[in-house]
């Protein structure tokens, strides 16, 4: 097979094999295929597309890339999957919720990209947690503790990382049927016998229109149940930051307290529940939406959620007495102050994106790849949609290292919200998309 002849073939919109797909991601993986003919397959696919079967094929060669994870567990092995928002801290809460239910749950995650955060950069503000452990120590990890949240290994669909790397800087990230193979080689390699994506819709997500977010969860779940990945989707709401937080060591701590009862977050609370809820009745550990929901607030009510993050901690190389003292182990910013709006009234937009940006101008993402990042600052306290704004009641709290940042990200904080005369109440939960 030449690489130059399935370019073709995609380029004029043809559609390709498994077997040519397969041999193709093979060359990418040994680098028999170049970088040029890497990039040339990755902009025929962006403007011609994939079908189901294509993307499927494509999906299955990525993850046969480099190791699968076998599992022999007591419990279903699942996973929860975010396509990235302002303040989505809910793998931390939702995995050891999961665990307490009877799954297992081996979570691939990954670091903050463009203005969202990642779940590996939050999780990297704990001292001493280990994102990247060796296989031996994830499946341990896993199988003792019930859930264990690291970044991609290596040997885990390594041709996804060259295939990201090349689209990353040849304009081609946005393609639906490549952001598809990408999400779904991982967790196929993770081993995971049932998943629930949580598509992020509005001004802080990657897909910001409605229709863009319903052709990527019916992408995902098309492809995945064709890969034999029982998966179902929900689109949520990110038109606000989804928790009242947005920055690693905040949205650590603000789990921390959701999983210890000690603080209400009411759209937190909905999308993590909603979202365990579609994984228990796809197990089958819970048989309505009922005794799922009953399941998920009863391993949050007794601790026993809590306990469990806490166990994951200390077995990934955290403090053992993290959840007792969280504080103790994460780094805070030297300057805190608050940032208020020039009007009052109360809420009707927020430019949510924007507030991912003022995180990064605080140090808290990166600009560059190898950028460090200070896990210390962000904002909490942040206000939704429909909340009353006066001169007593801050738009947020800034997390900065100093004046001069603070000024900075102030400013862009009062300019990505809109402050009118009608407030505004509505679900997080979209849509839910099943196969």
């Amino acid at each position: 097979m030449l690489p130059q002849e399935v370019i073709r073939a995609k380029r004029d919109g043809r559609a390709l094999s498994s077997a040519q797909v397969k041999e193709f991601i093979e060359g990418l993986t040994s680098g028999a295929v170049t970088e040029g003919q890497v990039a040339a397959f990755a902009m025929a696919v962006f403007f011609k597309g994939m079908s189901a079967d294509e993307a499927v094929g494509l999906t299955l060669a990525m993850r046969d890339s480099g190791t699968v994870l076998q599992w022999d567990l007591p419990g279903p092995v699942v996973d929860k999957h975010s396509s990235g928002g302002i303040g989505d801290n809910i793998s931390l809460m939702l995995a050891p919720m999961l665990s307490a239910c009877g799954c297992y749950v081996p979570m691939i995650s990954g670091r903050g990209l463009g203005h969202t955060g990642g779940t590996l950069d939050k999780l990297d503000s704990i001292t001493g947690y280990n994102t990247t452990p060796d296989n031996a120590l994830f499946s341990w990890v896993t199988r003792e503790v019930g859930c264990a949240i690291i970044g991609q290994t290596s040997d885990l669909a390594p041709a996804d990382k060259r295939l990201y790397g090349i689209r990353d800087v040849t304009a081609t990230v946005e393609s639906v049927p490549l952001i598809t193979a990408s999400i779904l080689s991982k967790k196929l390699a993770a081993g995971l016998q049932h998943l629930v994506m949580d598509v992020k819709c509005g001004s802080g997500a990657f897909m910001a229109k409605r229709e863009d977010a319903q052709a990527l969860a019916k992408s995902l779940v098309s492809v995945a149940n064709g890969a034999g990945l029982k998966t179902t989707a929900l689109i949520t709401d990110m038109d606000e930051p989804l928790a009242k937080v947005a920055g690693n060591a905040l949205e650590v701590l603000h789990a921390v307290r959701f999983l210890k009862n000690e603080l209400t977050d009411s759209r937190v609370h909905e999308v993590t529940v909603r979202l365990g809820m579609e994984i228990l009745q796809s197990t089958g550990l819970a048989t309505s939406e009922d005794e799922a929901r009953k399941s998920l607030e009863e391993a949050l009510a007794s601790g026993e959620a809590a306990e469990i993050f806490g166990e994951m901690v200390a077995a990934l190389g955290g403090p053992t007495g993290f959840m007792d003292a969280p504080e103790q182990h994460v780094r805070a910013a030297a300057f805190v102050k608050p940032v208020f709006a020039d009007d009052n009234g109360a809420v009707t937009s927020i430019a949510t994106r924007e507030l991912g940006l003022a995180v990064i101008e605080l140090g808290g993402g990166r600009r560059r790849a190898d950028d460090v990042i200070d896990h210390a600052v962000g904002l909490d306290h942040l206000l939704g949609k429909g909340f009353a704004v006066d001169g007593n009641t801050p738009l947020a709290m800034i997390h900065a290292k100093d004046e001069a940042d603070y000024e900075k990200a102030a400013a862009i904080v009062k300019a990505a919200y809109v402050i009118g005369d009608t407030p505004t109440d509505y679900s997080p939960i979209l849509e839910r998309i099943a196969p």
